[in-house]
C-alpha cells in the first residue's frame, strides 16, 4: 500500500468551484475553462501515489500550484474535490480532532521560512510538536536531542533562534520534523531561503538522513537542480496540472510535452544520467569453470580480445585476455581459475553518474564494467559508447571543462585463426 495516495485533487478559490471542476475536468486549459467565472483554479485534477520511504518532489514554476498542493496533503487547505489517502486514511473526510491527530501521528512538515519561536530556545522549537502532543518533559527532551544531534545541533541547544544563521535555523526545523517522529515529511520550499553553498549542504544532510531513517518525504521545490538531485521521483506542474512524473532520467530523456522539454533543456545530463542508461549488453560473459576451448570459441566468435568471467552467484570476477587462454590452452587447463585478472577493467555501479565515468574509462584497458549492488555484471561501457552519450547529452556544447577527455578508442584486435588450435599456433609463429 503507498504511504500517500493523490487522486483528482482540485482546489478552487473563489465562486462557483463546482461549476469550475466541472469545466476543468474536461482537460481545457486553466484560462479558457474559468472564463467568466469568478474563480481561480489553484489545483486541477492531481493524481499521484508515493511510496514509503521514498523522495517525491513537486517542482513547478511560481503560480503552478504547488504550495497549494502540499497544504491540502495534511489538511491545512481543504480541497474543492477529489482524494487523499494517508496510510489508507481519507483526511479530506476527518474531523478537525482526527485531523489534528493525523498531523501529530502521521505527518510533519518543515516550512520555508522556518516558523520558529523566537523566544524559545532551539531545544524547545525542535520539541515543540512533542509538547503539544502532551510528552513528560524529560521524554520531549531527550527526543529533541537525539533530532538535534542528526543536524549537529546539539551544541546550540541553549541557543536563540536568533544567534542562528539561516542554514542552522532551517535544520532547527528540520530536527523539530524529525522529533515528531513521524512517517511522512512534508516540505514546502524548505531550501529556496538559504544561499547556494548552504543550500546544497543542507541537501546533502537530508540524503544522509533519508538513507538512514527512510522517511517518506514529499518535496516542494521550483529549483529544478535541486528536484533532480533529491527527487526518487519527480512530479512536474504546470498551471495547476501535473504535466509528467517520474524519475530525474525519464523526465529528461522522454519529456512529457514541449514545455518540459524546455524546463530540463539547460540541466547538465552527465550528473542526471547514470551507467545503466548508457551501458551495453556484454557479447560474451563466462563461468570461471568454463574450458579454455571454450573461451576461446568465445572470443573467435566476438572478435574481440577479453571475455568477462563471473563466478558463483553471477558475481563478477574479472576478465581473460586471448594471451591467458594461450595459456591455458597450453597447459591443458580445465577451466579458467588462476588466470582472471580484476586489474585490467574498472568497475562501477549502475547508479555512477555520466559525468564520474570518465576517469574510469580512460585507466580501463577494456570497457569498464557496469555492476548491481550483488555485483553482478550487468553491462560494459565502451569508450566510444561513453562519448556517443556525452555527444547526445550536450548537442550544442563541448564536454564539462573539469572532465577528463577519454583517450580516443583503439579498435580490438580480433582472435587470429578459425580455430583454437589455430589461435595457438599463430600465436607461436608469431613468438
Amino acid at each position: 500500500m503507498s504511504a500517500l495516495a493523490v487522486k483528482s485533487l482540485y482546489k478552487i478559490f473563489g465562486n462557483r468551484a463546482d461549476e469550475a471542476v466541472g469545466r476543468l475536468a474536461g482537460g481545457a486549459p486553466r484560462a479558457e475553462a474559468l472564463a467568466g467565472l469568478p474563480a481561480t483554479a489553484a489545483v486541477i485534477d492531481a493524481t499521484f501515489e508515493v511510496r514509503p520511504g521514498e523522495i517525491f518532489v513537486v517542482m513547478g514554476l511560481s503560480g503552478s500550484g504547488k504550495s497549494t498542493l502540499i497544504r491540502m496533503l495534511n489538511g491545512l487547505l481543504r480541497p474543492t474535490a477529489g482524494s487523499v489517502r494517508i496510510d489508507g486514511v481519507e483526511v479530506t473526510s476527518l474531523k478537525p480532532a482526527a485531523l489534528r491527530k493525523l498531523r501529530r501521528d502521521k505527518v510533519s512538515m518543515v516550512f520555508q521560512h522556518f516558523a520558529l519561536m523566537p523566544h524559545r530556545t532551539v531545544l524547545e522549537n525542535a520539541g515543540y510538536a512533542l509538547e503539544v502532543a502532551g510528552l513528560p518533559k524529560a521524554q520531549r527532551r531527550e527526543r529533541a536531542m537525539d533530532a538535534l544531534r542528526m543536524v549537529g545541533l546539539t551544541e546550540w541547544a541553549d541557543k536563540l533562534p536568533h544567534d542562528l544563521s539561516g542554514g542552522m535555523r532551517q535544520r532547527v526545523g528540520l530536527a523539530r520534523a524529525l522529533a515528531a517522529g513521524t512517517d511522512i515529511l512534508l516540505m514546502d520550499e524548505a531550501f529556496s531561503a538559504l544561499d547556494p553553498l548552504i543550500r546544497r549542504e543542507i541537501q546533502d544532510q537530508l540524503l544522509e538522513l533519508q538513507a538512514e531513517l527512510g522517511k517518506t518525504i514529499v518535496f516542494i521545490t521550483h529549483d529544478l537542480n535541486e528536484a533532480m538531485r533529491l527527487g526518487d521521483r519527480i512530479a512536474v506542474m504546470r498551471d495547476g496540472r501535473i504535466v509528467q512524473i517520474g524519475t530525474a532520467e525519464e523526465i529528461l530523456t522522454d519529456p512529457a510535452n514541449d514545455y518540459v522539454a524546455q524546463f530540463v533543456a539547460d540541466v547538465d545530463r552527465t550528473r542526471i544520467l547514470t551507467a545503466a542508461s548508457v551501458m551495453e549488453k556484454p557479447h560474451h560473459v563466462l563461468d570461471v569453470n568454463a574450458g579454455p576451448r571454450v573461451t576461446a570459441r568465445a572470443l573467435r566468435e566476438s572478435q574481440t580480445s577479453v571475455v568477462y568471467v563471473t563466478g558463483p552467484g553471477k558475481r563478477f570476477l574479472g576478465t581473460v585476455t586471448e594471451d591467458e587462454v594461450l595459456r591455458a590452452l597450453r597447459e591443458n587447463r580445465p577451466n579458467l581459475d588462476g588466470y582472471v585478472s580484476g586489474e585490467r577493467v574498472r568497475t562501477v555501479t549502475e547508479e555512477t553518474a555520466v559525468a564520474d565515468l570518465f576517469a574510469d574509462c580512460a585507466e580501463s584497458q577494456h570497457p569498464v564494467a557496469v555492476l548491481d549492488d550483488r555485483d553482478r555484471l550487468t553491462g560494459v561501457i565502451p569508450r566510444i559508447t561513453l562519448l556517443s552519450a556525452l555527444a547526445s547529452a550536450t548537442p550544442d556544447e563541448a564536454p564539462h571543462a573539469s572532465a577528463p577527455h577519454p583517450p580516443v578508442p583503439r579498435p580490438a584486435e580480433p582472435a587470429t585463426g578459425p580455430a583454437e588450435a589455430e589461435l595457438v599456433g599463430d600465436k607461436e609463429k608469431s613468438a
